[in-house]
């Protein structure tokens, strides 16, 4: 089904996990991509793999946390295409495992900046695009750390918490002009992400990593970790008309680990 023919769809950190995916699941759903990130590299190589499916699709390398690359995202997004119809706040980094106390304040802020703070410039740099057009999406991708405490990891629990609030309030604040605003949960996605975390928290607990795996997967219902396609088809359902009637809604997709 061809549910965002006729979208551009800006993704954060489009380069790989689940932006890269998020962003194949929407060109397949008829969207034209712009993709962005830090790292060249993996974003030219899903601009390659879009346009080889016949996916007309812009990589432009920018910091979130950047103004001056925020205000360049937006302009050049409509410059290719002339309109921004959504978008995806999925740049963030995990930031350190770490006690509050063993966690540097350059640790906070780096996390904060670009987790929460980025997401922010981004959403303001396409807002008066939407505006004009009366219509859009944007979509926050929280986490399941937004949704219960989570040990050893303060600054990410801080900035994907922030995240929900960030998503109500916009929410409120541009109904009026036809731009909905949702925020999902992504839980522990299979991956070399999840990986590198369970690792670091293997070696600030002195722990095996395969209790670790074991407990965050005995903690969800389903008793496994989520997929990067599970989550992509839950981005592409929260940014068609199939939702047209939400806003300032957050949805988990973590195998029921957290139930709220």
């Amino acid at each position: 089904m061809q549910q965002l023919t006729g979208k551009v769809a800006i993704v954060t950190g489009g380069g790989h996990g689940i932006g890269r995916q998020i962003a194949l699941t929407y060109a397949g759903a008829g969207a034209r991509l712009v993709l962005t990130g830090r790292a060249p590299s993996p974003l030219e190589q899903t601009r390659a793999e879009l346009e080889r499916a016949g996916t007309s699709c812009l990589a432009i390398e920018a910091n979130v946390h950047s103004e001056a690359d925020c205000t360049r995202m937006a302009e050049r997004t409509v410059g290719a295409f002339g309109r921004i119809d959504i978008l995806v706040n999925n740049a963030g980094i995990g930031g350190p495992t770490a006690r509050l106390t063993e966690t540097t304040l350059a640790q906070w802020q780096e996390t904060i900046d670009i987790n929460l703070t980025g997401a922010w410039l981004a959403t303001r740099a396409v807002l008066p695009q939407m505006e004009k057009q009366r219509s859009g999406n944007i979509l926050n991708i929280g986490s399941i750390a937004a949704r219960r405490g989570f040990s050893l990891r303060s600054p990410y629990a801080a900035s994907k918490w922030g995240m929900i609030g960030l998503t109500q309030t916009l929410a409120l604040e541009w109904a009026a002009a036809g731009v909905r605003v949702n925020c999902l949960c992504p839980g522990s996605v299979e991956g070399p992400r999840i990986e590198n975390v369970f690792t670091a928290r293997a070696a600030a607990t002195g722990r095996p990593y395969e209790d670790i795996r074991r407990e965050v997967e005995g903690h969800a219902a389903m008793n496994r970790l989520v997929t990067e396609e599970e989550i992509a088809r839950v981005a592409l359902f929260l940014v068609s008309d199939d939702t047209s009637g939400m806003t300032g809604q957050t949805i988990n997709v973590d195998g029921g680990w957290a139930m709220n």
